[in-house]
């Protein structure tokens, strides 16, 4: 019984007959009777015959099931060429496609939006997809825009029609299955899982852990304008053997751009701006830079040598300047082969890196230079102890345009509520932090941070002859829509402080030699709450408060250089504060950070309190963060608005 409550199919007997069985009809039941070696039938199915193990209609999941397999089978045959892709342009993946465009993105020369094609999308998506299957499917021109660049200049983007990047991203989808098994590990720019952080971390850690001497920083002259389209069909030929995708991109290529009504076509460029651009940049430089620059390090590089490439933008560094300039020449030529050149301009080769400015100052010259990549400038810096420390900054031109464009926009929102001007500045401040804050960049956001504050503070002055504002009224607002640089400050308690003397700090483990010197604030010191008991107790390990033996609480000693210091014994342990009147008490950890095994070691301390350090005769407070020895203090101290505050950090 077929579908049946309970059953299973019936079962399919064998094909293959028994032994000595006889055909004809007449001698059938002679035949059951010697029949040597009955064949046993196979087993019955555990569900119906007709269902698959994938979906009947190429859904989401069974789309991914046929890119894994092409990606699979590229990763696999590495000189393999894929000659049937257009049936995999479905109807699910057309659909899937059209969700990844952005709502509000700007529409093509005909006009037609995201909502609109949105309101006819089951019917719009069919015909879309017959028409691309049956060769009736036509491209249009891209409308021409140009938006500016943080040099003043003017950059040209192409704006393709709706159904065109319903139709790139598709076809983009199926490519990326192959392509991303090809693509090399140094390349990050336009790829999926891969962003600008990733190229600016692999940048870092190969400048620091590599014998990098030298830097090329190279720039193609308008790339996306200068790739040749006739290279390009020639490249992706290489692995794409269907017909059908590769008239699909001609017709993207050929279809030009749109500008003040006249439509211009050239056999140059692949419209920056547009879905599919990314991806054929990429191919392009797959074969023109990457695999011909890994070779040329493979065979021709004396010494170490790193490239790290974010869409047309390359870092290359070399430990020898005779491998720099080298590969500089071969690159001129290697590029002009494929209709590319360098910008004389924007190319240079710079010594920089860990022996940069040891090797400089031996010569007589002046500090190494620098070079911008990807909205950084990296600077060859040292750390207070005399290593090289990489610094990444925030180009100056970039945050001064972006400055210029929040002023603009903020003198056209002038009269909004408060309110609204600061959600909207709030999102733009983060969003600008969540791209710009890396090691070592702190100060350029606070700067940003303030400059920010100015402009908002310049408008609502103007807004009415009695809207002048104070800075500590800007400072509310501030703090109330802007984002911080540092984590938001905590309310002080109330503990009661008491003034001991030096050396009586630590009861029993005082040092006598040092008694009678000047007060200073009790430090409650950091415990160790051992694992074993916490767990047996059921509780948090901050809770548990073993019994110290006399002598294993620290105590004021003095070190050299005259300096007094509250150290702790405790290295990487949970704190907790000793006496009862600090129990409820919010605490600052104090953190030094060590650079050679990376210990961190705790000090707790009452908020509010200063430091019993003493550094060339001055008192020093506590600042935001203490790292190495080293005291940063925030900007609102230095301009005379009161006492740093405080934050809480656990350490586990």
């Amino acid at each position: 019984m077929m579908h049946g409550h309970e059953k299973s199919d019936s079962a399919i007997v064998a094909v293959k007959p028994t032994n000595k069985a006889l055909h004809s009809a007449a001698e059938q039941s002679t035949a059951e009777l010697f029949a040597a070696e009955p064949v046993e039938p196979r087993a019955e199915t555990k569900r119906n015959a007709g269902q698959q193990s994938t979906c009947g209609t190429q859904g989401q999941i069974s789309v991914s099931q046929a890119l894994e397999r092409i990606r699979r089978v590229a990763k696999e045959r590495k000189k393999e060429k894929f000659t049937s892709l257009l049936h995999h342009i479905s109807i699910d993946l057309l659909d899937e496609a059209f969700f990844e465009l952005k709502e509000e993105a700007a529409p093509g020369v005909d006009g037609l939006t995201w909502t609109e094609y949105e309101r006819n999308l089951d019917r719009n998506i069919e015909d879309l997809h017959a028409r691309v299957h049956r060769g009736a499917y036509r491209a249009l021109p891209s409308r021409r825009v140009y938006i500016p660049k943080a040099d003043g200049r003017q950059r040209p983007l192409a704006v393709a029609a709706l159904e065109d990047k319903i139709v790139q991203r598709a076809t983009a989808a199926v490519l990326n299955a192959i392509y991303e098994e090809d693509f090399l590990g140094f390349s990050y720019g336009f790829r999926p899982g891969r962003g600008t952080h990733d190229a600016l971390n692999a940048l870092c850690v190969a400048i620091e852990r590599k014998k990098v001497n030298w830097i090329l920083d190279a720039d193609i002259r308008s790339f996306f304008d200068e790739i040749s389209q006739e290279w390009l069909i020639r490249l992706l030929e290489h692995r794409i053997g269907d017909r059908r995708i590769i008239r699909l991109i001609q017709k993207w290529l050929k279809a030009g751009v749109l500008e003040d009504g006249i439509v211009s076509a050239s056999d140059r460029g692949t419209g920056q701006g547009s879905v599919i651009s990314p991806l054929l940049a990429n191919v392009y430089l797959h074969y023109v830079l990457d695999l011909w620059a890994a070779r040329w390090r493979r065979r021709e590089a004396n010494g170490d040598m790193i490239i790290v490439r974010y869409a047309d933008d390359f870092i290359v560094g070399f430990q020898y300047e005779r491998d720099a300039r080298g590969f500089l020449d071969e690159l001129r030529a290697r590029l002009q082969e494929f209709a590319l050149s360098l910008h004389a301009k924007k190319t240079r080769l710079i010594e920089f890196g860990r022996f940069a400015a040891k090797d400089r100052k031996a010569r007589g010259q002046g500090k190494p230079e620098t070079f911008n990549f990807l909205g950084f400038t990296f600077i060859c810096g040292k750390t207070r102890s005399g290593k090289f420390l990489l610094t990444r900054k925030t180009r100056r031109d970039r945050m001064r345009a972006k400055l210029r464009m929040i002023k603009q926009e903020m003198w056209r929102r002038m009269h909004h509520p408060i309110p609204q001007q600061g959600k909207w500045l709030g999102h733009v401040v983060r969003g600008y932090f969540n791209y710009h804050a890396v090691p070592m960049n702190f100060r350029s956001l606070a700067v940003f941070r303030v400059e920010v504050a100015k402009r908002w503070r310049r408008v609502l002055s103007r807004r009415s002859q009695r809207g002048n504002l104070n800075w500590a009224q800007m400072t509310k607002l501030m703090n109330e829509w802007l984002p911080h640089t540092y984590p938001p400050p905590l309310a002080e308690p109330e503990h009661r402080r008491q003034r001991l003397k030096v050396g009586a700090v630590c009861g029993k483990a005082a040092r006598p030699d040092l008694c009678g010197g000047r007060e200073v604030t009790r430090v409650p010191t950091a415990t160790k709450a051992p694992a074993k008991l916490a767990r047996s107790a059921g509780v948090s390990p901050a809770q548990v408060r073993p019994s110290k033996p006399p002598g294993s609480e620290c105590c004021v000693r003095r070190r050299r250089r005259r300096t007094r210091s509250v150290h702790s014994g405790c290295v990487g342990c949970v704190i907790e504060p000793r006496n009862d009147e600090f129990a409820g008490a919010e605490t600052v950890l104090m953190v030094e950070r060590n650079m050679c095994n990376a210990v961190m070691r705790g000090i707790a301390v009452p908020p509010g309190s200063k430091s019993t350090s003493r550094a060339k005769g001055s008192r020093r407070n506590l600042g935001y963060l203490v790292t190495c020895r080293r005291r940063v203090v925030g900007a609102g101290w230095r301009r005379g608005l009161g006492r740093p505050e405080t934050f809480n950090f656990l350490v586990a």
